[in-house]
């Protein structure tokens, strides 16, 4: 059941990876549609009709910017489960892969406030004085998020020395 687990985990990976790339172009291409997703999923008090086209290119970006560190992240998981799959257990590569998704899983984690906090910034950029906005968020789930990269951060180190030993002692038998 690993074997089967672990090849729908890398492939899922994969295709996680192929539809936000094809949604991220769809949406430069249509940035009206990128527009409308944006103020139903931001939930910031916004005059959304002030919002003009050349920052909603900059939320663009910089989303994209944000999803870029979760592709590779992705990229890396990919990796970890295809040699899984694949039979290779406990070898470095595997252990220095889950340390480069955990860390990629900590840096996006801690880059959302960020970036939640840079997007209502730029899109009040066109209220009125006393009027924009700077807004920070937060919660549990970002908490979430940095506890687990934690936590595979610090297996990935125990798997990482575990290998180097592992092949120190080969040398010596």
């Amino acid at each position: 059941m690993s074997k089967i687990f672990s090849h729908l985990i890398s492939w899922g990976s994969i295709a996680t990876i192929v539809l936000i790339v094809i949604a991220l172009f769809s949406f430069l291409i249509d940035i009206a549609w990128f527009a409308e997703l944006a103020q139903s999923n931001l939930r910031l008090p916004i005059y959304w009709t002030t919002v003009e086209q050349w920052q909603w290119y900059l939320l663009w970006v910089s989303t994209t910017a944000y999803l870029t560190i979760g592709l590779f992240g992705l990229y890396f998981l990919h990796r970890v489960f295809k040699k899984i799959a694949a039979g290779e257990l406990f070898n470095l590569t595997n252990s220095l892969n889950i340390r480069r998704f955990s860390i990629l899983l900590f840096v996006q984690a801690a880059a959302k406030p960020v970036y939640f906090s840079f997007a209502s910034v730029f899109l009040s950029l066109n209220h009125p004085e006393g009027e924009k906005m700077f807004a920070l968020s937060f919660g549990s789930q970002e908490l979430t998020m940095l506890a687990l990269a934690m936590i595979l951060w610090v297996v990935s180190d125990v798997l990482v020395a575990g290998c180097r030993l592992q092949s120190e002692n080969r040398q010596f038998v």
